[in-house]
């Protein structure tokens, strides 16, 4: 028996609480304070001992002083304030979103360089808009075809290669550290993000899949987009600013860029969904593909995160070490 109180705050999880109360060792409790007032939600955090959800503020740790594990159901931990977190409170994390954003990519890659949204809205009309038929359009190229240019390669830039790959295009990456095998891994090369010219010079389908941090903060601007050029693809998977929201306008305006597809954004909406995502009118442009942050939203992105919180509700009770711990605090950060 744990006698473990766990509290889940994220929504996402709702559709798989079977799942996890299934994985939980028995005797836990589990409380649902999915889409609760603050007060509320402090109430029913008084004796919990683990909290599953994308955010702990000062009022929440206040409120549950007996918590033990703030585990976060997704990557990121941006909504963790360290402050909050008391000696013995332990964060951690899941991933599992890397196939699921790998298919969107391979959709996205696949789409803007055969204009398959166009034929689509085309064809709505009655015009078959085809090479067979418009001998002015040039016949597309295939994904094989395409050089890969990967701006990071850590669990999701990998996870994108691995499927690119498979259709037989080529691949070169940069990452921060500049430590990829890149004959291990089937790539070109690999470099240090000095080599980010060089990629943009050489792709045909840039992924970006870097974490937002004052580093890679607007890394892709106007100079690196020129050197995408005309035929060049962009998908950005990483965080909005990365990419530099005024160039990449303006390259699609201008068509100085082929296309780009956009999962992450400049603004995002409050819980009632409703919000416009950029401050300029993407909406208007016909070769970019607007998605609201949903390349990693699949079933089996958060089953897999419901077995890493259970196995780690599991090790706490069992007093074993957890895993995919995430260390906030500075005394935390290796030297």
């Amino acid at each position: 028996m744990s006698g473990l109180h766990v509290v889940v705050t994220d929504a996402n999880l709702v559709p798989l609480r079977d799942e996890l109360v299934a994985r939980l060792p028995g005797g836990t409790e589990v409380s649902w304070a999915v889409g609760l007032a603050p007060d509320d939600t402090a109430a029913a955090l008084r004796d919990a001992h683990v909290l599953v959800g994308p955010e702990l503020t000062p009022a929440m740790a206040a409120a549950a002083p007996a918590l033990r594990l703030v585990h976060v159901a997704g990557a990121g931990t941006d909504r963790v304030d360290p402050s909050a977190l008391r000696p013995g409170v332990v964060v951690a994390n899941t991933f599992h979103h890397e196939r699921s954003i790998a298919e969107y990519v391979t959709w996205a890659a696949i789409d803007l360089r055969r204009d398959l949204h166009l034929a689509d809205a085309a064809l709505r009309t009655g015009l078959w808009r085809s090479s067979v038929y418009d001998r002015s359009l040039p016949q597309p190229q295939t994904l094989g075809a395409a050089r890969v240019g990967l701006v990071g390669f850590g669990h999701i830039g990998s996870a994108c290669w691995r499927a690119l790959s498979a259709f037989g295009a080529t691949g070169r990456a940069v990452t921060g550290r500049g430590g990829v095998d890149a004959s291990s891994v089937g790539l070109e090369w690999a470099g240090g993000v000095d080599a980010l010219p060089r990629l943009l010079d050489e792709s045909d389908v840039v992924v970006v899949s870097v974490p937002l941090d004052e580093r890679t903060r607007g890394m892709v601007g106007a100079p690196e987009l020129a050197r995408l050029g005309t035929d060049g693809v962009l998908v950005n998977v990483a965080r909005g600013p990365v990419v530099d929201e005024r160039a990449l306008y303006e390259a699609l305006a201008a068509r100085t860029i082929r296309g780009a597809a956009v999962d992450v954004w400049y603004s995002y909406p409050g819980p009632d969904g409703q919000a416009a995502p950029a401050a300029l009118p993407f909406h208007e442009l016909d070769n970019v593909r607007m998605t609201p942050h949903l390349s990693g939203v699949t079933r089996q992105t958060f089953l897999g995160r419901v077995v890493d919180v259970a196995a780690n509700v599991t090790a706490l009770a069992e007093g074993r070490p957890l895993e995919r711990v995430v260390a906030l605090r500075p005394e935390e950060v290796p030297a």
